[in-house]
């Protein structure tokens, strides 16, 4: 498996999608919003993983022209996967 931080680092996404991401980070609450998109994870690795192939089918279906594609629920996934990832750099610690 592909380290998941150096993929976040080569993610490419439209500008405005992750400003919009960005912007939204101050409001995200780990306890409140996290279990919405990937459930119960065994741990940070993991979340960010999950998180990882949510957010990939939502850029699939963006890329598609899907009717059913969400830009709501892409940023959502976006900030949680933002916010996931500090959590991890500083070592998973609550």
């Amino acid at each position: 498996m592909t380290d998941c931080r150096t993929i976040l680092a080569t993610i490419r996404r439209p500008r405005l999608l992750m400003r919009a991401a960005r912007f939204g980070l101050q409001e995200y609450r780990r306890e409140r919003d996290l279990r919405r998109y990937v459930g119960n994870a065994a741990s940070p690795e993991d979340t960010v993983s999950s998180l990882m192939s949510v957010e990939a089918r939502l850029e699939a279906n963006r890329l598609a022209g899907d009717a059913a594609y969400s830009v709501a629920r892409h940023i959502e996934v976006l900030i949680a996967l933002l916010a996931e990832a500090q959590f991890l750099r500083r070592g998973g610690m609550a």
